[in-house]
């Protein structure tokens, strides 16, 4: 039964993927913009909940809510400041100045706190080993896939049930129009972008539970891949943001287990490079003609 082992563990990496990428889908739905920032906010969150579990004592459900509000907040200030401003701008001037916020971000938190690793306490959620089918399962693997999932039926209802959902859903369908029908434009996207950014915090504490070391660069690969997972899905499509991130999770879970761990990132990036070829669209994304 180690391939229902190897699947759990993938759906359980994939869905930290999958909460990452739903910052990238959400931000580009709006306002079209790849935030190559956000997996350094991931890196924050990461952070956040180390120093709340590790400096304050608190508990996992406590350090995850601390550092969903503290990315939420960190992210409406990385709009206001790096992006707002840019709203009319080219898109290659935006994208240049996501990456420069990236880089900003790193580097900024290397000189506040140095470049060494921290390594998150053991037994922050209890870890015992569930007989599933003859298969042997992490319970944190289990909790973790829980916690994520949840978290995404919360999204959901959100963008489809609550008032800010709907002017979510009417500016990205059309920004100007809904500007017209009396929406706060401003309003939504700082919105959009704190909870995105809440999910991305989330992701980085459940991701130092789950591999324990952290590091001020540790937003890369989960943000590039997070990045692939959205483009898999269908960028600008929440539910191909969960899809995809499932997916890439799994794909690196079943190469690991086949004895090629080494190839598990190139994996990654080769999924990217075939959807580019045969579906740039993504699997729930939609074709669409752009007047140039």
């Amino acid at each position: 039964m180690e391939w229902l082992q190897q699947l759990i563990n993938g759906i359980s990496l994939g869905s930290i993927y999958a909460l990452i990428a739903l910052g990238y889908t959400m931000v580009y739905g709006i306002i079209k913009l790849i935030n190559f920032a956000h997996g350094d906010v991931f890196m924050v969150g990461a952070f956040v909940g180390f120093y709340a579990i590790k400096g304050w004592g608190l508990g996992f459900f406590p350090a995850l809510i601390l550092s969903m509000a503290f990315c939420a907040v960190f992210g409406v200030l990385i709009e206001r400041i790096a992006y707002k401003r840019l709203r009319n701008a080219t898109r290659i001037a935006a994208l240049i100045t996501a990456i420069g916020m990236s880089l900003f971000i790193e580097y900024g938190t290397i000189y506040v706190r140095g470049a060494q690793p921290e390594a998150y306490p053991a037994g922050v959620l209890p870890s015992s080993s569930i007989n599933l089918f003859g298969a042997h399962i992490n319970s944190q693997a289990l909790l973790i896939l829980l916690v994520s999932v949840v978290l995404m039926i919360i999204l959901q209802f959100i963008v489809q049930r609550t008032k800010m959902g709907k002017a979510m859903r009417a500016v990205s369908h059309d920004m100007e129009a809904a500007r017209l029908m009396g929406i706060n434009v401003d309003q939504t996207i700082s919105f959009t972008f704190a909870i995105g950014s809440a999910l991305a915090g989330a992701a980085g504490v459940i991701f130092g539970i789950y591999y324990t070391k952290i590091d001020p660069l540790m937003g890369v690969i989960p943000g590039l891949k997070a990045f692939v997972a959205a483009v898999l899905g269908g960028i600008g499509s929440i539910p191909g943001a969960m899809v995809g991130g499932i997916i890439l999770g799994v794909v690196e879970s079943i190469v690991s287990a086949m004895g090629f761990s080494l190839w598990r990132d190139a994996a990654a990036f080769l999924i990217l490079i075939l959807i580019l070829i045969f579906k740039p669209s993504g699997i729930f994304g939609k074709n669409t003609r752009e007047k140039v």
